[in-house]
């Protein structure tokens, strides 16, 4: 979320989105083009959050060095150009600092080659379109989704398995009645026809594991490639969720994460936050001015275990939406590890 985004594979279903909601996220997409690279879009199934997809390699010539105040890091550029300086503060979110302190409370999962780890999760999503009767039309999907996604390897060796919920209004528009025509189960299936994330996005086990374990390294890795302004925090904030949302860092990579996100700038705590599942926490958040929504990671109040994410609107002009409104949420159920996953058209 709080990214610019990629576009997860629509169901053939659900309509297409409606062109006031996608001027909302052309002007997202406009402020990180002048920012920073080029953005791709990937889709893949299931939800319907737009999440990021930079299309560039491997940031090169980094550098960090410590400076008052905080961590200087130096992030390449292409050839030619200076290097774009930034600055680690100390962290302010202390929410995010007390969840790396305890990532030791949770088991720890220990995946091999050749295995799968298995992502539980129950998710809200906006859907915007047009009904049969060719009018707008806006509500709130739902749904249970388990994913088995291999240790080594991208999104495009997944498989799905989902149920929908009956959904939720959107404030101020009913249910149209076909929003209710896909409750029920569906799968297995594969999860993603395509994955086109640059390498520095990868989010295997196999990628993840390697990650630095040094917060500032850390901090370093989530802005690669991206520029010296709000976009950039912003975008640097919506990576933090491509780390946390099906993917698990192993504790010590998990820790660093929680410490660089804290010191991204803008970041709160919010004393009070419901993942999609109800479950009650504590949350890091940041705006995004340009979507108009708060973007929170939600932790559990006792032991600081991840819980899920949501978006809340701070901006009803930008995002089109009550100022409050839930639009979307997640939570992490359950999250294992299996020798294989189920076959899909006959594999």
């Amino acid at each position: 979320m709080n990214e610019m985004t990629r576009l997860e594979r629509f169901r053939s279903e659900i309509p297409q989105s409606d062109p006031a909601r996608l001027r909302a996220q052309e002007d997202r997409l406009l402020a990180a083009i002048a920012a920073s690279a080029p953005i791709g879009v990937e889709r893949a199934v299931g939800r319907r959050r737009f999440t990021p997809r930079m299309r560039l390699g491997l940031a090169v010539g980094l550098a960090a060095a410590v400076a008052a105040g905080g961590m200087t890091v130096a992030v390449g550029s292409e050839a030619g150009d200076p290097p774009v300086i930034h600055t680690m503060p100390v962290a302010a979110a202390e929410v995010l600092k007390r969840a790396a302190e305890n990532v030791d409370r949770t088991p720890e999962l220990h995946p091999k080659p050749g295995q799968f780890l298995v992502f539980e999760s129950q998710t809200m999503n906006p859907s915007y379109g047009e009904g049969r009767d060719g009018r707008p039309e806006r509500y709130l999907s739902r749904s249970k989704r388990k994913v088995w996604l291999p240790v080594k390897g991208d999104s495009t060796g997944g498989v799905i398995e989902a149920e929908e919920l009956a959904p939720k209004p959107f404030p101020g528009w009913p249910i149209p009645p076909e929003a209710r025509e896909t409750v029920g189960r569906s799968g297995p299936e594969k999860l993603a026809d395509f994955d086109q994330r640059a390498e520095f996005l990868r989010n295997d086990y196999a990628y993840v594991s390697r990650l630095p374990t040094d917060p500032a390294k850390m901090y370093e890795h989530l802005y690669t490639r991206l520029g010296h302004d709000p976009q950039a925090d912003t975008e640097a904030w919506a990576r933090v969720n491509g780390l946390l949302s099906e993917a698990y860092l192993p504790a010590a990579q998990r820790a660093a994460l929680f410490r660089a996100a804290a010191a991204i700038p803008g970041v709160v705590s919010v004393d009070h936050a419901v993942d999609a599942a109800g479950r009650t926490g504590i949350a890091a958040a940041r705006i995004d001015p340009v979507l108009g929504e708060r973007h929170e990671y939600i932790f559990d109040r006792e032991t600081y275990m991840y819980l899920g994410e949501r978006s809340v609107v701070t901006d009803a002009d930008r995002a089109e939406a009550p100022v409050g409104t839930v639009l979307t949420s997640s939570a992490q159920l359950k999250v294992s590890v299996a020798d294989h996953a189920p076959a899909v058209n006959g594999r």
